[in-house]
């Protein structure tokens, strides 16, 4: 499959996106070195447990990857318009460029994104047509990951047997009190934050509209009739098989057309 990688030149965001990838190594790397990894040695935790974590990671780091190199629907300079689809086209008034309508023009960016939902600086890129598929799958990767982390601190303190191999007194003072502590703030911090997010895009898919519509009161002004819950979500992740909306590795292919969109605000 060839990717085509899309980078936003945009220091707040590589700072925002560096410490989103901080939380996601220390969670991947020092919780399983301190906890999963010592635990499973002993019998303490199957092997399942064990791939289940190591698999949610993986998912959440090709989640983030590729949601922040996807370009998400940059309209293209030029683009050819047929003559019959004119009318589903609009000037944008900040670069003069003609776009599909329900496009948004990116301030940080510099460019108009086809059905932009918001710009992420957590990810370093605009949330769009192309790519918000990956961003609800980083979203519910995360979560997934943060629960794991925090079932992982919590039979740590109060369900794990002690660690015959391991100086118990040693390994509270150096590391359980800071370490785990830490991995907890960040797993609370991380699940609470990502699943008002996620609560808020799913709520926007099954309305179809994006939070940009939202806050302009777009849906106030559109009377068309409510599609199926299983179309709207098709049409985000490209397919109608449901077990590929939780895949990352494939390719997006869009299933409306392109150009064809309701009236814009």
């Amino acid at each position: 499959m060839k990717l085509r990688l899309h980078f936003v030149v945009d220091p707040m965001g590589w700072l925002c996106i560096s410490v989103v990838f901080f939380i996601w190594l220390y969670n991947s790397f020092f919780i399983p070195y301190l906890v999963l990894l010592p635990h499973f040695r002993e019998g303490h935790v199957s092997k399942l447990v064990v791939a289940g974590y190591y698999l949610a990671s993986a998912l959440c780091l090709v989640a983030l990857f590729r949601a922040s190199t996807t370009d998400p629907g940059r309209v293209p300079q030029n683009p050819h318009i047929p003559h019959s689809e004119r009318d589903q086209w609009e000037l944008c008034n900040k670069c003069n460029m003609m776009r599909p309508k329900r496009s948004h023009h990116c301030s940080r960016c510099g460019h108009c994104v086809r059905r932009m939902d918001h710009h992420c600086p957590w990810i370093n890129n605009c949330v769009g047509e192309d790519n918000h598929w990956l961003f609800l799958q980083l979203c519910f990767y995360t979560q997934v990951l943060s629960l794991f982390t925090l079932a992982l601190d919590f039979c740590q303190y109060y369900y794990f047997q002690p660690l015959s191999k391991v100086d118990m007194e040693q390994f509270s003072s150096r590391h359980e009190l800071a370490l785990l502590r830490i991995s907890t703030f960040m797993g609370l911090l991380m699940f609470g934050g990502m699943s008002g997010l996620f609560y808020t895009q799913i709520t926007g898919i099954l309305a179809d509209t994006t939070t940009i519509e939202k806050m302009s009161h777009f849906m106030d002004q559109m009377k068309t009739a409510r599609k199926p819950w299983q179309q709207t979500f098709a049409e985000v992740f490209g397919t109608h098989w449901k077990i590929l909306w939780f895949l990352p590795f494939r390719r997006w292919r869009p299933l409306r057309d392109a150009y064809h969109f309701p009236s814009h605000v």
